[in-house]
């Protein structure tokens, strides 16, 4: 699928810098959902969480199409070569599906962190934390600005 024809909202801060695209919402966890058809929203990483998280080496989502998944319950993992991390949902509904051309080309993750890089879909509706690009913003300048502060004491 090629996203590169949306609006996106430039953001840089010290030494990190991304294009956020402005049609999807954000949650504080660094996730980010994009509505399709039908109720469906596809959820992913936000290149500050893969940031984070360093390469991706591998992922596993453990919950089955179908089923009744709440926002905040850990639905899989996510190892990088910085972190591991559980994946925890983001959105109220049924589970539709885990991206699987991610077990043949899991880099995507880092490369295309708001296209092809997804990690799951879900029929329902984000978790009510979950905000606009801008607010994003707000928050991504928050947390960095606690860790160049944390840096300061450490040093």
């Amino acid at each position: 699928m090629n996203h590169s024809s949306q609006q996106t909202l430039h953001y840089k801060n010290s030494h990190f810098a991304t294009q956020l695209p402005i049609d999807y919402l954000y949650s504080p966890s660094h996730c980010w959902a994009a509505q399709e058809e039908d109720g469906v929203w596809r959820i992913g990483f936000t290149k500050f969480a893969t940031r984070m998280l360093g390469e991706i080496v591998d992922y596993k989502v453990e919950v089955e199409p179908r089923v009744i998944v709440c926002a905040g319950q850990p639905i899989g993992w996510i190892e990088g070569f910085k972190a591991m991390s559980d994946i925890f949902c983001i959105a109220n509904g049924e589970f539709v599906q885990a991206n699987v051309q991610l077990h043949e080309q899991i880099d995507f993750v880092n490369k295309s962190p708001y296209g092809d890089g997804w990690l799951y879909k879900i029929r329902g509706q984000p978790d009510m934390n979950c905000a606009d690009a801008q607010s994003y913003v707000k928050l991504l300048d928050q947390t960095i600005a606690r860790m160049l502060e944390k840096q300061h004491d450490q040093e």
